[in-house]
């Protein structure tokens, strides 16, 4: 049966009762997550600006040198230059992920090439073509854009490796939510966390074929290995989860929001999804692949696009997550209070 107001006690009175402390500092405590997600989101995304985006110039070895200089004087570190002997390395280099663009000059004419890939990041492309572009003009130059790695085209902004991961992070975040609210933040001991953590695993192994599936086969929105994405979507939903469950038995419910400012708040406008890193704010680019969102956003752009180069950090990244959350849940378990045992003799 509800409560309702007593008379007598007056506003403040009835205030107490029906707003406990606990229920004021959650309250205020969602406030601020609120706010940092409005200050997260927009300070990251709503003025972006190259910062040492990597550009290799390929030019004879007496021009080379003005133009590399030509390029680091933009303002505000905006580019990092350097030569490459050929275009057959220049576009190496962008698929291994070296750089993100090359200026290729023509010396039998006016006319050059810039080399970018739009797999990387449509956003980052563009950066290149506008610095490069005004550069060239005040030589006396012109460029073609070349995309050596275009999108798919199920995938016309780039953006479905981004989205990908993020619904395996809200998969994983929320199983762990359910799986400690309804059953106890807590597990009640190490046979109960080995349960929970089980079943995680079989959640983020399912979560992970079927992400892959519909981005695949059912939409045609990602290129890639089905098997490999599948691999990649298991680990960032059971890393995701694990660190839940870990903050969770640290913090009860508390730990559900600080899961939320960790993955949603920190994790999604650093992922470079919308913006690659060199677009984005210092704080942001800093923490980027070093969170889930980041590292997983970055491997399935590797797996689709550029033939899996560069998968050792994110897939590290994503072990280290999950080894701390495993490990951070049983450290907690096997620590909690053990409740209902017989006092010492003689206490």
């Amino acid at each position: 049966m509800a409560h309702q107001a007593e008379p007598g006690k007056g506003f403040l009175g009835n205030l107490r009762d029906a707003v406990t402390p606990r229920a004021f500092f959650l309250v205020v405590a969602v406030l601020l997550l609120q706010l940092g997600f409005i200050t997260s989101y927009v300070g990251a995304l709503h003025h972006p600006t190259p910062h040492e985006l990597s550009i290799a110039v390929v030019a004879p070895p007496e021009v080379a040198p003005k133009l590399v200089g030509a390029l680091e004087s933009v303002p505000d570190d905006a580019v990092r230059a350097s030569v490459l002997p050929d275009g057959d390395t220049a576009r190496a280099r962008i698929k291994d992920q070296k750089v993100y663009a090359a200026w290729v000059v023509d010396p039998t004419g006016t006319e050059d090439a810039l080399l970018v890939a739009d797999a990387r990041g449509p956003a980052a492309a563009t950066a290149a073509e506008g610095i490069v572009t005004k550069l060239a003009a005040s030589q006396g130059r012109t460029v073609v854009v070349d995309d050596t790695i275009p999108l798919a085209a199920g995938d016309a902004e780039g953006l479905s490796a981004f989205y990908l991961v993020v619904g395996w992070c809200v998969g994983g975040y929320l199983v762990a939510s359910i799986l400690g609210i309804s059953a106890g933040s807590r597990p009640a001991n190490t046979g109960r966390a080995v349960l929970r953590l089980g079943t995680l695993a079989l959640y983020s192994v399912a979560a992970g074929l079927g992400g892959a599936l519909i981005i695949g086969p059912v939409l045609h929105a990602l290129p890639g290995s089905i098997a490999a994405l599948t691999g990649l979507g298991t680990l960032v939903v059971f890393s995701v989860g694990a660190v839940t469950m870990a903050l969770e038995c640290l913090f009860d419910v508390v730990g559900i929001g600080l899961a939320v400012l960790l993955f949603v708040v920190l994790g999604n406008p650093s992922a470079g999804g919308v913006f690659p890193p060199p677009l984005l704010p210092a704080f942001w680019r800093a923490i980027g692949e070093w969170i889930p969102n980041g590292a997983g956003t970055s491997a399935a752009r590797s797996i689709a696009y550029l033939d899996s180069t560069n998968l050792t950090v994110p897939f590290l990244v994503l072990a280290a997550w999950a080894v701390v959350g495993v490990g951070v849940t049983f450290l907690a378990v096997a620590r909690a209070p053990r409740l209902g045992r017989p006092a010492p003799v003689g206490a």
